[in-house]
């Protein structure tokens, strides 16, 4: 019998997946607004996901394409968008990088039958009180971050005074909640804080907030902002010596938000990420590396965790296709719950009680400045000072029934 080469074969499933109708995925992110890099980061890491499952023959045997909309952080557009994407034809919809956006999308996927995956979507309640059957948070939750900030805090800084300026939304609300419990500063009388409008606060108002930090007396500064909401609350800090007065710290630190601040400004900041472009070494994650490499070849640039987030979506819902046969959502789902896996760093889980992506989190310090010009695209940013796994992380079924319940809301997945 005449042998068929191997490369002939794999060109003739390549030929057979393009020439099959696509499977349409649906990215809902910002591409105007405060979080604008942090989308265009999530559209990096997407198209090339989508680039090499297409490579190997696409997902059972089509071949996928995207298609994308701005939400521009705001709820009401990013609910129109999942509308007009469904009505394109869309098999899943994942984006979001403000938490009251990928909850209300997410709440409209379900209503069109669509799962939704969260991208940056911090807010305890985006699969807490807000959670659902068809929504899947890939990054870690608050609680999450909070946990391994405050366990860093208390031992390097215990019985400190600390003042809080949150951004007034979901994720800002959770976010200084569970660092307050986290680090026992519920008392607002010793430990005060002010809240920012979002989206929109002005210059002047982070400014005025700044200044009653300054005057506080406080040793910690916890700067409940993001993207570029953070990146401008941090130059007045600087301005008004903040940066050398207190320890500032973020909860939620990205590697763009530390590009767009600089690294003069934000040197010792303390934050969290669920991923950093070192994290795969550091784990011995083999796929992780080739991610990296390949990300910095094809942008120039490494890979945030935003980015990192939106790679791992679309090939966890190709792998839960291919499992399940179908691009159905109820199959897909059955194939997710419960689900572990490994791909960019060490073993993640989607919980099946609650659909939160169980993994390890960092307590990360940005880098002096001679440090970070050290790298080829002078991103070395972040010095892991501390790491939980995911189960010391993650709430307990116990805790997540008991803030379904606060919410009203049933104690499983609806």
């Amino acid at each position: 019998m005449k042998r068929i080469p191997l490369l002939a074969l794999a060109l003739g499933f390549c030929v057979a997946a393009q020439a099959a109708d696509p499977i349409t995925l649906g990215l809902n992110y910002p591409r105007t607004g405060s979080y604008k890099e942090e989308g265009l980061a999530q559209m990096r890491g997407a198209l090339m996901a989508i680039d090499e499952i297409n490579a190997r023959g696409g997902v059972l045997g089509r071949p996928l394409q995207l298609v994308s909309r701005n939400t521009a952080s705001r709820p009401a557009k990013a609910v129109a968008n999942v509308d007009k994407m469904a009505d394109d034809g869309v098999a899943m919809l994942f984006g979001g990088v403000s938490s009251a956006v990928a909850i209300a999308a997410s709440k409209r996927a379900k209503e069109r039958g669509l799962l939704y995956f969260g991208t940056l979507t911090y807010s305890n309640d985006t699969t807490g009180k807000d959670g659902h059957r068809y929504m899947f948070r890939e990054c870690n939750n608050a609680w999450m971050s909070a946990r391994v900030l405050g366990q860093y805090l208390n031992e390097h800084l215990p019985g400190k005074r600390y003042f809080y300026i949150t951004s007034d939304y979901t994720w800002g609300h959770t976010s200084e909640s569970s660092l307050r419990q986290a680090t026992g500063t519920q008392d607002p009388t010793k430990h005060p804080g002010v809240r920012t409008p979002f989206p929109g606060a002005r210059l002047s108002q982070y400014r005025a907030a700044l200044e009653q930090a300054r005057d506080s007396g406080a040793d910690v500064l916890a700067l409940v902002l993001f993207g570029e909401d953070m990146v401008r609350a941090m130059r007045i800090a600087n301005d008004l010596g903040l940066t050398k007065q207190m320890q500032i710290a973020v909860p939620n630190l990205t590697q763009s938000m530390v590009e767009l601040a600089g690294p003069d400004i934000m040197r010792g900041v303390l934050g969290t990420e669920p991923w950093t472009w070192r994290v795969p070494e550091i784990e011995g994650s083999a796929a992780g590396q080739a991610f990296v490499k390949n990300f910095d070849e094809r942008y120039q640039t490494h890979p945030s965790s935003s980015a990192a987030s939106a790679y791992s979506i679309v090939y966890q819902w190709a792998d839960a296709a291919t499992r399940a046969k179908s691009i159905a959502s109820e199959q897909v789902i059955a194939a997710l719950e419960g689900h572990r896996y490994s791909l960019l760093k060490d073993e993640q889980q989607w919980r099946a009680f609650d659909h939160q992506n169980v993994q390890t989190v960092y307590a990360v310090r940005v880098k002096p400045r001679e440090e970070v010009l050290k790298d080829r695209f002078k991103q070395d940013y972040f010095e892991i000072v501390h790491r939980l796994s995911g189960e010391q992380a993650a709430p307990t079924l116990a805790e997540w029934q008991d803030e379904r319940r606060a919410g009203n809301q049933p104690l499983k997945l609806q």
